[in-house]
């Protein structure tokens, strides 16, 4: 939609490894160390809103919370997580979610002006939109313009824009403070210089652009898998209780924050964030890919040259032959030599030379905020047959999920 491909739309291969090798550095493994502190803030602010929305427990046998009690919405409070998490990361922007309660957000026009919008309705309604038409940049301009008849298609076309102003104005402000002489540790420095501090010279259209990618895929994902993992340990009180204890075993009773170095190794905290990631892939849509101008056989088939070819994720992961009782939440399946095994056949993080670039900060995010939450409190859902709505777009987005939140009681406080 903008003047430039980025990073997970950009067609050509000698362009896409020209971006992947510039970006590269940015999202190294090495740079996790880097990233802790922020994502630890964001979650000492996730549990400062959970402990005020704290309940009384809920009584033993009791399966149904009070509807009062369901006060907390998990899915938007894991979203509000991941957007100010991944805008410290990449631009070092304290975007004030989480303290807020609130994705409202500056935005700014391509005259420069500011105006208030809401951060995921602009992302979400943009990303429906999308999703509705035909995936295809030749015809989706003029497709684009022709469905804006339509009120239904016209209001999306709106929060599109605003999409578009959100990570302008993010740009923009992050340019200021580089050009002001700050030095930070963060994706823009790595668009912005390469290691070694020299100028990569990138037009100020792909640096939008690649910032947009960042600020859309570093978010939504993320927050849609913790949302995900959440609702299956609730819906498995055995797996959880399993989870809880492994979390339980590595961490001190006062421990708020879950460090990563404590708990980046746990095999059942990884093989449950796995095992969700494969139930509900949060990019179910089959990423596309173009076949040689040659054409080749793909499972007996000829497919022509220039044909576009995908596989979801969401089906490759119900394959009975690979993932036996493939509709149920088995964590157990990725543990041990049988759960490498399994590794080339997951697909959450699409594979090969256009996989996702920022997995590792996903699974920094995720694993720390799980763990820090499991740590502290315990959790339960409307009803337990209770099941959260899907929105099928390029992601499955999820609606609301209401749980009731209390804290746990440790056996050294029982004890007294």
């Amino acid at each position: 939609m903008g003047s430039h491909f980025h990073l997970a739309d950009v067609i050509d291969n000698k362009e896409h490894s020209r971006k992947r090798k510039v970006l590269s550095s940015a999202y190294a493994l090495k740079n996790l160390e880097s990233w802790e502190h922020k994502v630890a803030d964001k979650t000492e602010k996730l549990i400062a809103h959970f402990d005020q929305m704290c309940t009384a427990p809920l009584p033993e046998g009791q399966k149904m919370p009070d509807s009062k009690d369901l006060n907390v919405d998990y899915r938007s409070w894991t979203n509000f997580f991941s957007i100010d998490a991944i805008a410290d990361i990449g631009l070092s922007e304290k975007i004030g979610f989480l303290d807020t309660g609130s994705d409202l957000c500056s935005a700014e026009r391509l005259d420069g002006s500011e105006y208030q919008i809401g951060f995921r309705d602009a992302l979400y309604q943009n990303a429906r939109k999308q999703s509705l038409l035909l995936w295809n940049y030749d015809w989706y301009p003029f497709l684009n313009k022709i469905v804006d008849i339509i009120p239904f298609y016209r209001r999306m076309s709106k929060h599109a824009r605003d999409w578009d102003a959100i990570y302008l104005s993010r740009s923009s402000k992050r340019l200021r403070r580089y050009q002001a002489g700050e030095r930070l540790d963060d994706f823009f420095q790595a668009l912005m210089e390469d290691k070694n501090g020299s100028p990569n010279n990138l037009e100020w259209g792909e640096i939008v652009a690649e910032v947009g990618i960042m600020m859309n895929a570093g978010s939504v994902t993320t927050a849609i898998a913790m949302a995900n993992v959440m609702l299956q340990l609730l819906k498995n009180p055995n797996v959880m209780k399993k989870l809880t204890a492994e979390i339980d075993s590595v961490l001190d009773d006062d421990e708020v924050v879950a460090s990563h170095d404590k708990v980046k190794h746990l095999p059942y905290l990884k093989a449950c964030l796995d095992e969700s990631l494969r139930l509900f892939p949060p990019t179910s849509h089959g990423l596309t890919r173009a076949v040689p101008q040659d054409g080749m056989n793909i499972l007996g088939e000829y497919i022509p040259g220039g044909t576009s070819v995908s596989i979801s994720a969401y089906v490759a992961h119900r394959d009975e032959t690979i993932f036996p009782m493939a509709d149920r939440f088995i964590p157990e399946r990725w543990l041990g030599e049988e759960g490498k095994a399994l590794q080339p056949y997951f697909l959450a993080f699409s594979a090969g030379a256009r996989g996702c670039i920022g997995r590792n900060i996903s699974y920094l995010e995720q694993t720390v905020l799980l763990a820090s939450v499991l740590h502290r409190y315990n959790f339960a859902l409307p009803s337990p047959d209770w099941d959260i709505e899907r929105l099928e777009t390029m992601n499955m987005i999820l609606g609301e999920m209401p749980v009731k939140v209390w804290r746990r009681e440790r056996p050294a406080e029982a004890d007294l």
